[in-house]
């Protein structure tokens, strides 16, 4: 019999009861963990934020959304939480006014995750988000990541001297070795630059840029087929910035760009990675105060079960190597 933590059936309660977890699982503190395989957490932070702000609300409006959710994913034909030990943990703590702070506290958080062989599933939150994660999945050895961005985030500094931001964050993750530049592969980037060689930079380090005329001409699967090309067979980071996706699509949200990817692209294309050898991600950047219909955090909800079912599988494919 399956011991796993289920989340509530909408067939057993209506699915505007109950706590709002994310798809209304268990919550588990880290002090109670119970050999978990994935740990869906927030980062109820936005002091990255460059322009609008209140994507620290985030994490609870794409809970709330998540229980229109059902649990058995229409194409890879699973149940993720049945063949893995997932569990909704609560709100990494941060302090809103301390930069510093905050940073630390996220760092220690999902060391504690890690330290329990357990992949972290993050719900931000601005995109500087992924920079804690970062450190602590990559302090041992370089990771690859496919980045869903309209914005490469890889700018040298805002203000004249500030060098941490949601815009900054993966050049330093760069800069200090948590990334391998030449696995680094960013799609959807596109919308007006600063200045001509704004992406000089990145591009000397050798990162892959797949841009919107290549999705829209070759389709996404081709485009699914680049990242596993780029990534190979190494341990790999996923992140998602939803401005990734057309605001028509997702409007809730800092820094919307016209002409991006719509859901069932990003869908197909997160579908097309399976296998790949993700060993965290993380989903960032809705702003429930900017889509007051809720349309945002309930495609986030979707795509963040998308990269749930990803994880689930990949850490139900090592369990049965260590098995056999």
């Amino acid at each position: 019999m399956n011991d796993n933590p289920m989340p509530i059936s909408g067939m057993e309660l209506a699915r505007y009861s109950g706590h709002a977890t994310f798809m209304r699982l268990p919550h588990i503190p880290l002090d109670r963990d119970e050999g978990l395989d994935v740990a869906l957490f927030g980062l109820p932070w936005d002091g990255g934020t460059t322009t609008r702000n209140g994507s620290r609300y985030g994490p609870r409006q794409i809970r709330e959304m998540s229980t229109l959710l059902r649990s058995f994913h229409p194409t890879f034909h699973l149940n993720p939480y049945e063949i893995a030990r997932i569990a909704d943990v609560g709100d990494a703590p941060t302090n809103p006014v301390e930069f510093d702070t905050t940073l630390q506290q996220l760092q220690d958080f999902i060391g504690r995750i890690t330290a329990r062989g357990t992949v972290p599933l993050a719900i931000g939150g601005d995109h500087f988000c992924s920079f804690p994660m970062l450190r602590v999945l990559g302090r041992e050895r370089p990771l690859g990541m496919v980045h869903f961005d309209a914005h490469t985030d890889m700018y040298d500094h805002y203000y004249k001297n500030s060098r941490y931001t949601h815009g900054t964050q993966f050049r330093r993750a760069i800069e200090e070795g948590l990334l391998d530049p030449k696995r680094v592969v960013q799609v959807g980037i596109r919308g007006t630059a600063f200045s001509e060689d704004e992406h000089d930079w990145l591009f000397a380090q050798g990162v892959r840029h797949i841009g919107m005329d290549f999705l829209r001409d070759k389709g996404p699967d081709a485009v699914a087929a680049e990242i596993r090309t780029v990534l190979g067979d190494g341990q790999s980071y996923l992140t998602f910035d939803i401005d990734a996706l057309d605001p028509s699509c997702a409007p809730g949200t800092g820094v919307p760009e016209i002409g991006g990817i719509n859901t069932y692209e990003a869908q197909r294309i997160l579908r097309g990675l399976r296998g790949v050898d993700l060993i965290g991600a993380d989903l960032v950047e809705v702003v429930p105060a900017l889509d007051q219909s809720g349309t945002t955090a309930l495609v986030a909800a979707n795509l963040a079960f998308e990269i749930m079912c990803l994880l689930a599988d990949r850490t139900a494919a090592r369990k049965r190597r260590v098995a056999s």
